[in-house]
């Protein structure tokens, strides 16, 4: 979930396909139809132009610059003509339903933006989780079509739940799947949910929850400024900058993963509290380079406890890093927990 506060602490391949000749044999090979194109956010306006001052302007078009966009394929679809694909489905929305041939046409200003930008970043989160291995040589993380309601919760705030499985996205400032790390963020819940059922029942796993989706976003949001050569010209380790801007100071952030709290730090509130897990999770990552570090990472949480606590969680993530990579591996996942002085890790 996505909880805020004035001060900002809760709350495309190319394929080909065979010709057939009349006898039945494959003659010759063509490029497939090319796949719709879609206006989209380079992860956000702030983060892609690193302009603090960009202001929300009632969901004006104007009120971002036109560079702030890139064009970018939808892939995955299921050739139904809307939003609709392997990895990702908006059920509902505000207004009229986004047609995938007019997703390159649509601005911030138009409902149907934030139905693309949905899809596009559900899509991109479970295709670098599959480039990772989950779903192949390791156990699938939510490879599943993950449905997204959009501006169905009438407030400025966005959350998984599990009764239905779905992700919903608020409205209000800037609305919430305007930002590419707010949706990913909700995702990192899916995610979670769909290793762990019912995760996050005790104080500690819900702020190991709410850390993991911060540390998604902002990985999901990097990975995807390296593969499509888009400029990062904010904080790598700020979340959000975009939506944060009504209700941050500048450099605008929702949270940080690069904070210095340490479990003594502990206020009993889960977006608070994930800072000190978070933190752990970008060191692992930056000793281990974000490929190796993100497949223990993931793969230590389908061995989690829905009510796991920071001991436990850490204790399985080391364990992972031994059994996956060896020794020097774990030494820098141990190394990570110890520096946020979680209890029991030697």
């Amino acid at each position: 979930m996505l909880r805020r506060t004035p001060r900002g602490l809760t709350a495309a391949a190319t394929a080909t396909v065979a010709l057939l000749s009349l006898s039945g044999t494959a003659s010759a090979s063509a490029p497939a139809p090319a796949l719709p194109q879609a206006r989209v956010f380079m992860v956000n306006p702030v983060q892609s132009s690193g302009d603090q001052t960009l202001t929300d302007g009632k969901d004006g078009a104007d009120a971002v610059p036109a560079s702030a966009y890139a064009t970018a394929s939808l892939r995955n679809l299921d050739g139904s003509g809307g939003l609709s694909g392997k990895w990702a489905y908006v059920r509902s929305d505000t207004g009229a339903s986004a047609k995938t041939a007019d997703a390159g046409s649509y601005t911030r200003a138009d409902d149907q933006f934030e139905q693309v930008m949905a899809y596009f970043w559900v899509n991109e989160a479970q295709e670098y989780l599959q480039g990772l291995g989950f779903g192949s040589e390791l156990p699938g993380a939510n490879n599943r079509a993950q449905a997204v309601r959009i501006n169905q919760w009438g407030a400025d705030n966005s959350f998984f739940t599990d009764k239905k499985a779905e992700i919903r996205f608020g409205k209000g400032g800037v609305d919430d799947a305007e930002d590419a790390e707010v949706i990913v963020h909700e995702y990192g819940h899916a995610v979670h949910n769909a290793q762990v059922p019912g995760f996050g029942t005790s104080p500690e796993a819900g702020a190991i929850g709410e850390a993991f989706g911060d540390y998604l976003a902002v990985e999901v949001g990097a990975h995807a400024d390296s593969t499509y050569g888009w400029p990062r010209n904010a904080d790598l380790a700020c979340v959000a900058d975009w939506d944060s801007v009504t209700y941050s100071a500048a450099p605008h952030c929702l949270r940080r993963i690069d904070g210095n709290k340490v479990y003594a730090d502990r206020v009993g509130e889960v977006h608070a509290d994930g800072e000190i897990w978070s933190r752990a999770l970008f060191d692992i990552r930056g000793a281990l380079g974000a490929r190796t570090a993100d497949r223990i990472i993931v793969n230590a949480q389908f061995g989690f406890a829905p009510d796991t606590s920071f001991r436990d969680a850490a204790l399985t993530t080391i364990a992972t890093a031994q059994r996956m990579y060896g020794t020097g591996a774990a030494d820098a996942v141990r190394n990570a927990f110890k520096a946020r002085q979680i209890p029991g890790i030697q």
